[in-house]
């Protein structure tokens, strides 16, 4: 059985390592629109190019850009024979990008099976990232909550910093922006039948827990 889903939740909610767990355990291909637009950067292509300019420009790359690469994906591994389904990672944001994603799926023969969406208020949100640190050397991730760095350093002896966009005044904006874009998503996935959540006010491992029992309960 082909298994595609959606994980929805705000920046923070550990989204990223519950698709992960699901992603290894049933085969499935995270397929990331952050990933694809510096994959398409690198490549030096007629549209990579284009878009290294809205970013250079300091711009967002428009929907029309992203559908594109996105519909290109998700066509190649469909036509995979290995191919058991994807799990989409910071797509879709808005409405309307939601409705172009069923045109995509329904040209390539494909259905959305799921949505996952894991609940979590601000505050948790705000204590969750802008406790996280990072190695300036080797990138490993440290939260000074739950996993703090030994003395103060990364293992491996490099410095730990806060990255800026974990900072809290940061982490309440982007927590707002969801809120406005991305949020009206819930309704739209509920009245579709498409929609299963639970909170993910939870420690990590629990939420990897419930959130593979929703997986599974799809199958």
């Amino acid at each position: 059985m082909v298994l595609n889903l959606i994980f929805l939740g705000p920046p923070g909610a550990g989204k990223g390592s519950v698709a992960q767990a699901a992603a290894d355990k049933h085969g499935l291909i995270q397929v990331s629109t952050g990933d694809l637009v510096r994959g398409e950067v690198k490549s030096g292509s007629d549209l990579g190019k284009e878009m290294s300019e809205i970013i250079n420009a300091g711009n967002l790359i428009g929907d029309e850009q992203i559908n594109q690469m996105l519909e290109a994906k998700l066509k190649s591994l469909t036509q995979e024979e290995s191919f058991k389904g994807f799990i989409l990672d910071g797509f879709p944001r808005t409405t309307p990008q939601a409705t172009e994603l069923e045109n995509i799926l329904s040209r390539i023969d494909q259905k959305l099976n799921g949505v996952i969406y894991i609940t979590s208020d601000e505050e948790a949100i705000v204590t969750r990232i802008s406790a996280r640190r990072t190695c300036k050397v080797c990138n490993k991730i440290y939260n000074l909550v739950t996993n703090p760095p030994p003395n103060g350093k990364c293992e491996c002896g490099g410095e730990v910093y806060q990255r800026d966009d974990e900072k809290e005044s940061v982490v309440r904006d982007r927590y707002q922006v969801y809120l406005e874009k991305t949020a009206p998503l819930i309704d739209f996935y509920k009245a579709k039948g498409l929609l299963k959540e639970y909170d993910g006010n939870v420690p990590l491992q629990e939420s990897i827990n419930r959130g593979m029992e929703l997986v599974e309960e799809l199958l």
